[in-house]
């Protein structure tokens, strides 16, 4: 059997280890000291027995030392320790073994049946042994209590000898594991701000990365749809600036009007990354946990300021734009129209606008199909190009385009499928629940 430390604090931090069972030097002294004493109090009863008993007291008194010292093995083994002050209390040896054994039992971790059994054990042969030596001694002293007040006073030196270490190390063994309980507790809890703050820091750090993945695709979106019907509408402008000077002077306003309308998108993202720093106010730095989910928490909303988008009522003024750049747009809407979300209305607008421009920039003189369908929980997409006419207007492209509209109906759980058809034309295709 083996204890918690009886005796030791196992909670004191920083004191040097001591070497096998004991925890800290500080214990095996202790031990040390109380086994010295216990041999000595053992060797001088043994003696006292022997004379009384006719055994040889040298022989007797040798043999009590290294019951004595068996207080040694107190911390590693209390219950050899209980048992061998209960073997020699026959004897009447081992008055501080057997206090210190039933303490250090009762303040172990040894199953509590055990520690009753062992401590009735103990308690049963001290009340033999004082009632036994009552009765070989009163009538020595020429004094004949009576039976019922010999037995009442070997029951109060009987618990005196026992209960009094017993219910100590009850209370020293229930308060020594209430306070390993609190430890672990404040260890966990220590643990769980630990990864409470490192969750923070990676949601701020999504948040970071959600908000630059749409800042890009807006400004992706914003830029290559405007400045590419501002390529087209500026070389329309050149074939026909001498021919036709009304006409050049209407796509002149065309690209004035797109440009001004890239400008002010351009200015409306940028005022919104602008206001959470703007009006955060200048207070003292919170504490890591907290300032990491504030960051988190300005981020998500700054993204949720920049939902609110363009609408679906939009679309017939987007392909009206393209049918100005000289593209051929038939625009199709099927089933009863209703309002979406801003972010189904956002994703869906600015599919069909990417959708546009790549007709613009890959396919010039192609005819586009742009369908709408209204459902009963969605909204279902498809924009579709023949076969180009000639080469394109030799816009760079990053290849981003599609993938920015694929995440974007990602995020909102829709499908987005690419593709060329069959026709040598461009096919995209996209249904977002709605």
């Amino acid at each position: 059997m083996t204890t918690t430390g009886a005796i030791t604090d196992a909670g004191a931090r920083g004191a040097p280890a001591g070497p096998w069972w004991w925890e800290r030097r500080r214990g095996l002294a202790l031990d040390v000291v109380l086994a010295l004493v216990s041999a000595l109090e053992c060797m001088l009863e043994g003696v006292s027995f022997a004379h009384e008993a006719g055994l040889p007291a040298g022989l007797v008194g040798l043999a009590g030392i290294p019951v004595g010292a068996t207080l040694l093995l107190r911390r590693r083994w209390p219950v050899a320790v209980v048992l061998v002050s209960i073997a020699i209390t026959p004897a009447e040896m081992g008055f501080l073994l057997g206090v210190v054994g039933l303490y250090t039992l009762a303040a172990s971790d040894v199953p509590r049946r055990i520690i009753v059994v062992l401590s009735g054990a103990s308690f049963a042969g001290t009340l033999i042994v004082t009632l036994a030596r009552f009765h070989r001694d009163m009538p020595e002293d020429a004094y004949r209590p009576g039976f019922w007040v010999t037995l009442v006073f070997s029951l109060v030196m009987a618990l005196g000898l026992t209960a009094p270490p017993v219910l100590l190390g009850l209370y020293v063994g229930a308060r020594r594991r209430l306070v390993e309980s609190l430890r672990e507790r404040a260890d966990g809890l220590e643990r769980e701000l630990s990864l409470l703050a490192d969750r923070a820091e990676e949601r701020a750090e999504w948040a970071r990365n959600e908000e630059r993945t749409r800042i890009a695709r807006e400004m992706h979106d914003v830029v290559a749809h405007r400045v590419s019907l501002m390529v087209v509408h500026a070389a329309a402008l050149q074939a026909v600036a001498l021919k036709d000077p009304e006409k050049a002077s209407r796509n002149a306003a065309l690209v004035g009007d797109m440009g001004r309308q890239a400008l002010t998108e351009l200015r409306s993202m940028l005022g919104v990354l602008r206001t959470a720093s703007d009006t955060a106010p200048a207070v003292e730095p919170a504490p890591e946990p907290e300032r990491l989910a504030a960051v988190a928490a300005a981020a998500s909303a700054r993204v949720k300021a920049a939902e609110a988008g363009p609408s679906l009522e939009e679309l017939a003024d987007l392909v009206e734009q393209s049918r100005a750049a000289g593209m051929a747009v038939e625009l199709s809407l099927e089933g009863e129209e209703r309002p979406y979300t801003a972010p189904v209305e956002s994703t869906a607008y600015r599919v069909v606008q990417e959708a546009l421009t790549n007709v613009h920039k890959h396919a010039p003189g192609a005819k586009a199909v742009v369908r709408v369908a209204h459902r009963e929980a969605e909204v279902a997409l498809q924009i579709e190009n023949g076969p180009s006419d000639g080469p394109g207007p030799g816009l760079p492209s990053g290849g981003n385009g599609l993938i920015g509209m694929r995440e974007r109906v990602a995020a909102l759980g829709g499908v987005f499928v690419s593709g060329p058809t069959d026709a040598g034309g461009f096919r995209v295709s996209a249904v977002i629940p709605g």
